[in-house]
C-alpha cells in the first residue's frame, strides 16, 4: 500500500470520550468553530434530469477541494464546515456538493442518493474540470460518501466516471451488509433510528414537492436493511438489499484504485467494522490509516485545542497528497 507519513499526533482520546460511542456522540454535538467564508451557489445537471447543488468557495492556489457529506446531512454539516475552514486556511478553492435532494438541492431530484452514488460524484468531478480546468482536484468523502468515492476510484460503477487527482475517504462503510448488521445491534440501534428518521423525512419532502408518489411503506422503527428493501432498492433500481449491498460495497474494488488515496478509519467505530478495509488488500495507491480510537467521525483528542483531531489529520494528509 501507499506509505505516507502519519500525523505527528495520534488521536489520544480524552477520559470523557474514551469509548467509540462517546467519540461518535460528543463528536457530533461538541461545539466547535466553523467560520463563514464567502461562496457562490452552483448546480450540476445529471443525465436523468435530476440536479445536484453546491457552493464554490474561491481560493488562491491551483487546488480545488471537493467535499461530500454523509447520510442524512448536507453541505452545511459541522464536519463539512470544518473542512471548508481548513482548506481555505491552506488557500485552496473548495466545492461542497449536496447529494440529490439535500440542502439547497431540495426539490431538484426525484431519485435517491445512496452508498453507491459514485457516478454522481463523477458528475461533480467532470463539472469541476469543465469550470476550473487548471485546478488539481482533491476529493474528501465522509461516511456514505467515502464509500461512494472509493467505489468511483476503484472502477466499481456500471459506466466509466470522472475521477479526482487524489482523495481522502473518512470512515467509509466498505461492506454495506456488515454495516447494516452492526448498526442494528446494541447501542448502535440509536444511530440507526436517527438515520431512519432523516431518510423518511427526505421521502416526505419529495412527496410534498410533487416529485414522487407516496408508494413507499416505511416505518420509524424499522432497520436500515428493511428501509433499504422498502425504499432505496426500489427507487434506486436494485433487486433487493442484498443486491444493493453486493453491487455498492467498495471493499470489492479497493485493490483496483490507481489514484493516490487515504482511507481513515477507527477501530472503535460503533457501526463500521474496520477489518473489511484491511482484509480487502487495498492497492499500492492506497494509504490505510486506522486509529484505535475515534468512533464514527468523532476523533476527539486530548492533545489539541478544541479537541478536534479529524480536521488536523485531514489537513495533514491533504498537504501530502497535494505535494505541499
Amino acid at each position: 500500500m501507499r506509505t505516507l507519513a502519519p500525523p505527528p499526533l495520534p488521536c489520544r482520546a480524552p477520559w470523557w470520550a474514551a469509548s467509540g460511542h462517546l467519540q461518535t456522540i460528543l463528536g457530533n454535538y461538541l461545539p466547535g468553530a466553523s467560520p463563514d467564508h464567502p461562496s457562490t451557489p452552483f448546480r450540476i445537471p445529471l443525465p436523468d434530469g435530476d440536479q445536484l447543488t453546491g457552493r464554490h468557495y474561491p481560493g488562491e492556489t491551483d487546488a480545488l477541494v471537493l467535499v461530500f457529506h454523509g447520510l442524512g446531512g448536507d453541505d452545511q454539516a459541522h464536519y463539512v464546515r470544518r473542512t471548508i475552514a481548513l482548506a481555505r486556511k491552506l488557500g485552496h478553492h473548495v466545492w461542497t456538493v449536496n447529494h440529490r435532494g439535500c440542502g439547497e438541492g431540495r426539490g431538484l431530484a426525484k431519485k435517491p442518493y445512496h452508498s453507491g452514488s459514485g457516478d454522481d460524484l463523477g458528475a461533480a468531478f467532470a463539472a469541476a474540470r469543465e469550470r476550473h480546468p487548471r485546478l488539481r482536484q482533491l476529493a474528501i468523502g465522509y461516511s456514505l460518501s467515502a464509500n461512494a468515492l472509493l467505489l468511483n476510484l476503484g472502477g466499481g460503477l456500471p459506466e466509466p466516471s470522472a475521477q479526482p487527482d487524489c482523495a481522502i475517504a473518512v470512515n467509509p462503510p466498505v461492506d454495506l451488509g456488515a454495516c447494516s448488521s452492526a448498526i442494528h445491534s446494541g447501542l448502535s440501534r440509536l444511530y440507526e433510528l436517527r438515520f431512519i428518521k432523516r431518510c423518511r423525512k427526505a421521502i416526505r419532502q419529495r412527496v410534498e414537492d410533487g416529485l414522487i408518489q407516496d408508494i413507499y411503506r416505511t416505518g420509524p422503527l424499522m432497520s436500515l436493511r428493511a428501509f433499504d428493501d422498502a425504499y432505496t432498492t426500489k427507487a434506486g433500481g436494485f433487486r433487493d438489499a442484498d443486491d444493493y449491498y453486493a453491487r455498492c460495497s467498495a471493499r470489492h474494488h479497493l485493490s483496483k484504485i490507481a489514484i493516490p488515496t487515504v482511507i481513515l478509519m477507527a477501530k472503535d467505530d460503533p457501526f463500521i467494522p474496520w477489518r473489511h478495509a484491511a482484509e480487502a488488500e487495498p492497492s499500492a495507491a492506497v494509504h490505510l490509516h486506522i486509529e484505535p480510537h475515534g468512533g464514527h467521525m468523532g476523533y476527539l483528542s486530548r492533545d489539541l485545542p478544541g479537541h478536534r483531531w479529524l480536521p488536523y489529520a485531514v489537513e495533514h494528509y491533504a498537504r501530502q497528497l497535494l505535494g505541499e
